[in-house]
């Protein structure tokens, strides 16, 4: 049985790995009964620059999101727009995996089940040369303007549309197609303390050195290791 009633969510990020990295930009779609109902869109300031190849496939600027919130500051507005809806996205686990880091963080509870369109592309569409969501809308001809959430989550929705027309009278589709516990174990990280930040400000200001970083952004462990990087480079 399709799901008709859902929130499709898509992030952009500085990286893969959820534990180091942050997110940039949230867009989410809901959709009930079959039909786009909301959408939810937001640049995030990840505290951090941009590297080079973020900035190159996303087009996004470190001006642009030095003036956007913090994480922080828009989690309940995006968990109060997701609700307890089943997710879907392309790739799903990467993307809830991020969000649950970030509401773990701010105390917060985010269990849910998903869907993911590259596991049923995987399963059936395996000749095709790559899965990637930008291979795929080629592949069906869905218009998209890649690595911006937003336009990502508005193709993931297309695409499990497509996907759900071509192979929802396969043998096993009821299983492929159904939502899936996510799994992503995570602790809190706490944020950095005053006496953390003092003495980073310190060994800042004795090196002559300008930082990117928005310190006050900075986990605990973050700002240990900034600090051991400082150290081993510059000693005390």
């Amino acid at each position: 049985m399709r799901v008709a009633d859902y929130v499709c969510l898509d992030l952009e990020t500085t990286g893969l790995n959820p534990k180091t990295d942050k997110i940039i930009e949230i867009g989410a779609v809901r959709v009930e009964s079959g039909k786009v109902t909301g959408t939810f869109e937001s640049l995030v300031n990840p505290g951090r620059p941009l590297e080079e190849r973020i900035a190159a496939l996303t087009g996004l600027k470190d001006e642009e999101l030095k003036s956007a919130p913090g994480i922080a500051e828009i989690l309940s507005e995006i968990m109060e727009f997701v609700k307890d809806a089943v997710l879907l996205g392309h790739s799903v686990l990467f993307d809830y995996s991020f969000l649950k880091k970030a509401a773990v963080n701010q105390r917060m509870t985010f269990e849910r089940q998903g869907i993911d369109t590259l596991r049923i592309a995987r399963r059936y569409l395996p000749e095709l040369e790559s899965r990637s969501l930008d291979s795929l809308c080629g592949h069906y001809k869905i218009p998209h303007r890649a690595h911006r959430a937003l336009e990502d989550a508005m193709a993931t929705c297309a695409l499990y549309d497509k996907l759900w027309e071509d192979f929802h009278g396969a043998e096993d589709a009821e299983k492929i197609f159904a939502p899936v516990s996510l799994h992503y174990q995570v602790k809190r990280e706490s944020p950095i303390t005053p006496a953390q930040k003092e003495r980073l400000y310190k060994l800042l200001v004795r090196h002559k050195l300008i930082t990117d970083y928005d310190l006050s952004c900075l986990t605990k462990n973050e700002a240990s290791r900034y600090t051991d990087l400082i150290l081993a480079k510059y000693g005390r």
